[in-house]
């Protein structure tokens, strides 16, 4: 990660857009990168690439060690909501978002027309991606695709984007020895993946080519195209800040459970602006139930679809509703988040007990706090998802 503070280029890199197919002949992972680009190129000659592109794409391609290291180290995710959402969201990110609007309001009339996609979401992802298109990451794209195709990590991941940016190349819009973006392979203003661009670049200024990289109109209308394609649901909210009761079944908080909207104000909980929508609704507490809370509807799950990292997402979400006029959320006073040591020893404690926590990594994310529900419940504690020292103790 690089200047987290102002973008987070590759916070997709947790996810990635769509997941990808596995090639048919997947190169093997590991070994050495030459025979990795050997392997990758009869990859491409099957996927119907003739030999004379195939070798002109991958002359000069080198593995990039410092892409290894950016995969590595994504700690910035470990923060807890308050924390994380207060680095990302400044007034200046708050005016420009503003400003933005503004200045683009036909192109996001067209994006919610076309698309179904409100201006506060997209503005949001343009906003942490890139911080508005000013800085789209200085990584060789083809470089580190390679690098991480060849990494045993996620070889199915990246294989076909690696083929993908081959397809991009051949249609003029790619430059293996040029293009930069993101350390995991995002290309643009809002960080698409090469296979996202080929099925969803929409060509949004009429020139007749996609460049994520130079037009807002290409990058926030391929942005919208992948949202919808993701799922998102026109017309209806994501995001919606409430107020609780002193006392709820905390067990049903998490995006494990939902009820409506009406279901969830006949057991308190009420909304800090507007009304509940009568959708199926989630009540999320990033920082346990002393926190800020949330009402996440369906739209809330398809962002995850672009980022798995639930503070990220449920950032995300949140800035593009204060875009809308929401205001400050109430931090309240939760207890402290375990230190990144606590956290690893909480994780190996659920591993043993059987929970898949998505590994030990000191990252708070969805599976580790189900599995942490799961353990305040069975020790009679308030059922909140929050891991406390109390709770490291017990275990």
């Amino acid at each position: 990660m690089h200047r987290a503070a102002v973008s987070l280029l590759s916070g997709t890199a947790l996810f990635l857009g769509l997941a990808a197919t596995a090639p048919a002949l997947a190169a093997p992972c590991g070994g050495t990168f030459t025979d990795f680009i050997t392997a990758m190129k009869a990859e491409a000659v099957q996927a119907g690439i003739s030999p004379a592109d195939t070798d002109r794409f991958f002359a000069g391609i080198t593995q990039d060690p410092k892409v290894l290291k950016a995969d590595r180290s994504q700690g910035v995710f470990r923060k807890p909501f308050t924390e994380f959402a207060r680095s990302l969201i400044s007034q200046n990110r708050i005016d420009n978002g503003k400003a933005n609007a503004r200045k683009h309001a036909a192109l996001f009339a067209r994006a919610e027309s076309d698309y179904g996609i409100p201006p506060g979401i997209l503005l949001a992802f343009w906003a942490f991606e890139t911080d508005f298109g000013s800085f789209q990451g200085d990584f060789n794209t083809a470089n580190a695709l390679a690098t991480l195709a060849h990494d045993c990590r996620r070889p199915a991941l990246f294989q076909p984007q690696l083929l993908a940016a081959i397809k991009l190349w051949q249609q003029g819009m790619f430059d293996p020895a040029t293009t930069t973006g993101a350390w995991a392979g995002e290309i643009g203003m809002v960080q698409m993946l090469p296979a996202d661009i080929l099925a969803r670049g929409v060509d949004g200024d009429g020139d007749g080519r996609v460049s994520l990289k130079t037009s807002v109109p290409d990058a926030i209308l391929s942005g919208a195209a992948m949202l919808r394609d993701l799922g998102w649901r026109k017309g209806e909210p994501w995001l919606q800040e409430v107020a609780l009761p002193p006392s709820l079944p905390w067990e049903k908080t998490g995006l494990r459970s939902t009820l409506t909207g009406p279901e969830w104000a006949t057991l308190g909980v009420t909304a800090r602006t507007g009304t509940l929508a009568d959708l199926p609704a989630s009540l999320i507490l990033p920082e346990g139930r002393k926190g800020p809370a949330f009402l996440a509807y369906p739209n809330f799950q398809t962002l995850f679809e672009w980022n798995q990292s639930f503070v990220y997402v449920t950032t995300a979400a949140y800035f593009a509703t204060r875009l809308g006029g929401a205001p400050v959320f109430s931090a309240g006073n939760p207890d402290p988040q375990l230190s990144l040591d606590d956290t690893k020893r909480l994780q190996e404690k659920l591993q043993q007990r059987g929970y898949d926590v998505g590994g030990v990594d000191g990252i708070l994310g969805t599976n580790t706090r189900d599995a942490v529900r799961q353990e305040q419940l069975r020790l009679g504690l308030p059922a909140d998802a929050w891991p406390t020292l109390d709770l490291l103790e017990a275990l």
